[in-house]
C-alpha cells in the first residue's frame, strides 16, 4: 500500500514515515502540489493521500481509481470534495481537536492584547509617547461581553477561558436552538442578536458555501459600536474588504486575525497599514506538543483505513460500510 503526501509545511517527514512503517506501509512526499494536475501527477497510484492544502477535486479521484482514503493535515478539509469521496466510497478523515488548546489561547490572546490595547501602547512608547492617549477609552473585561460565532470544540474551550478571565460569554451555531443553554452554561442567542450584544466576537466555523463571507459588510454593521473582530478559523469566513472600512470608519475598535483571505498574506495589504489591528501568521495551532499530533495523527487515520480499521476520526463512516 502507499501513502503519498500531496503537500506540507511542516518540514521532513521522518516522523511521518516511522507512523507509516509500523502499519507496514510506504509513505512518499515526491513534491509539494498545488493544483489538480499536481495532484494527479503523484496520485495516480496511491491507495492513500495526506492532504494539507492541496485541492482534491473530483478531477483528481477520477484519475487516482485506486485511492481509498484521504486524511487532512488538521481540522479544515474545504480543498478536499467530501460529496464525491463519498460517493466513490473513499474514507476522508481529519484531526479535529489536535490543537484546540492552542488556537483557544491563541483566541484569548488577541481579545485581551485589543481589550487592553498591549500593541498600540508598546508601539507608541517606543515612540517616546508615554501616556494612555491613544490607547483610551478602556473598559474593564468584566463588563464586557464575549460573543463566539460557532459552539464547537475550539470555540467552547475559548469560551471556557474568556469566562475564566472575567468576561460574560454568550454564543450562537446552527446546531443549537436559541434560547437555550449549553451544558457548560453558555446562553445561545441568534446570530444577530450575538453580534449585537457582544464587545468581542471570536469566529469558530469552518469555510463552507454557506460561511464564505459570513462576516460581511451587513454584519459587521450589525456589530456593537467599539467592538473587535478575532479570527482564528479561515480567512474566507469574512469579508476583508468590509473589514478594512469597519475599522477605519471607527465602527470597529480594531480586529485579531491569524488567517487572511490570501495566505500568506501580502506585504504591502491594507490590513498592515491599521494600527488597531493585530496580525499573525496563521500560527494559532502551533505548539511543539501539536505539531506532534499533526504530524502522527493523519498517517495513522489513513493507516487504519488501508488495514481494514475504523480509523479515529473520519468525516464520512459510511464509507466504511460500502
Amino acid at each position: 500500500m502507499k501513502i503519498v503526501i500531496t503537500d506540507s509545511n511542516l518540514g521532513d517527514i521522518d516522523l511521518e514515515r516511522k507512523i507509516a512503517g509500523r502499519y507496514g506501509f510506504d509513505i512518499v512526499h515526491p513534491k509539494q502540489c498545488k493544483t489538480e494536475a499536481d495532484v494527479i501527477s503523484v496520485a495516480k497510484d496511491a491507495d492513500a493521500l495526506i492532504v494539507q492544502y492541496a485541492p482534491v477535486t473530483g478531477n483528481v479521484l477520477d484519475a487516482c481509481p485506486l485511492l481509498k482514503v484521504i486524511s487532512e493535515y488538521g481540522v479544515g478539509v474545504d480543498s478536499i470534495d467530501i460529496g464525491s469521496c463519498t460517493a466513490k466510497g473513499i474514507a476522508v478523515c481529519n484531526v479535529p481537536d489536535y490543537s484546540y488548546r492552542e488556537v483557544s489561547d491563541h483566541a484569548i490572546a488577541l481579545t485581551l492584547a485589543l481589550d487592553r490595547s498591549i500593541l498600540l501602547l508598546d508601539r507608541r512608547i517606543r515612540a517616546g509617547d508615554y501616556s494612555l492617549a491613544a490607547a483610551k477609552p478602556l473598559q474593564r473585561i468584566s463588563d464586557r461581553v464575549f460573543g463566539i460565532i460557532g459552539m464547537g470544540r475550539i470555540a467552547r474551550a475559548t469560551a471556557l477561558k474568556a469566562r475564566g478571565v472575567g468576561y460574560r460569554v454568550i454564543g450562537t451555531d446552527i446546531a443549537f436552538r436559541p434560547g437555550t443553554v449549553t451544558d457548560d452554561g453558555i446562553p445561545v442567542l441568534t446570530f444577530d442578536e450575538t453580534l449585537a450584544q457582544s464587545d468581542v466576537i471570536s469566529l469558530h466555523v469552518p469555510l463552507l458555501p454557506a460561511t464564505k463571507h459570513l462576516i460581511d459588510a451587513t454584519a459587521l454593521l450589525k456589530m456593537k459600536p467599539g467592538a473587535v473582530l478575532i479570527n482564528t478559523a479561515r480567512g474566507g469566513i469574512v469579508d476583508t474588504e468590509a473589514l478594512i472600512h469597519a475599522i477605519r470608519s471607527k465602527h470597529l475598535r480594531g480586529a485579531g486575525l491569524d488567517v487572511f483571505e490570501t495566505e500568506p498574506l501580502p506585504r504591502e495589504h491594507p490590513l498592515t497599514t491599521l494600527d488597531n489591528v493585530i496580525l499573525t501568521p496563521h500560527a494559532g495551532y502551533y505548539s511543539e506538543e501539536s505539531i506532534y499530533e499533526l504530524k502522527t495523527r493523519p498517517v495513522e487515520n489513513a493507516s487504519e483505513v488501508l488495514a481494514g480499521r475504523r480509523p479515529g476520526n473520519i468525516l464520512n463512516p459510511e464509507v466504511l460500510n460500502q
